[in-house]
């Protein structure tokens, strides 16, 4: 149940962005408008830490991975401004909750070289996160 509230929490964050842009999810029908940018949203996560010995806790950690893909041939001056745009909305110390679960962003999100990938220019931004499951 902590990833549904972990994915569902990330996800509303980039959704609330202003201007927005429409978001591919995880295992939905999609389909992209040509010439229109779109992000790509991934759960991405990571093996669990325990940092103390017992059952009642431990800690979820991943990264919130959002590509954004932007038509290509138009230069890279767009897909940089919406990373940046990204890596402020989820800057690091930020803190989200959903489901009795509190989220946090941990790192400053990385912004990696773009690719070409079809007839689109997608700029990756990975954010770090982390959550304390309390059982």
């Amino acid at each position: 149940m902590s990833h549904r509230n972990i994915r569902i929490a990330l996800e509303s964050r980039l959704a609330a962005m202003s201007p927005s842009v429409a978001i591919a999810g995880e295992n939905t029908n999609y389909l992209p408008v040509p010439g229109t940018p779109y992000q790509r949203s991934n759960l991405l996560p990571a093996t669990p830490n325990n940092p103390i010995v017992g059952p009642q806790f431990y800690r979820e950690l991943g990264i919130y991975q959002v590509s954004l893909c932007y038509p290509l041939n138009n230069g890279p001056s767009a897909a940089e401004t919406r990373a940046e745009l990204v890596r402020t909305q989820f800057k690091r110390g930020t803190t989200l909750t959903n489901g009795g679960y509190t989220i946090t962003i941990d790192q400053t999100p990385t912004i990696a070289s773009g690719f070409v990938d079809g007839d689109r220019w997608v700029v990756p931004v990975s954010i770090p996160y982390w959550a304390n499951i309390f059982i």
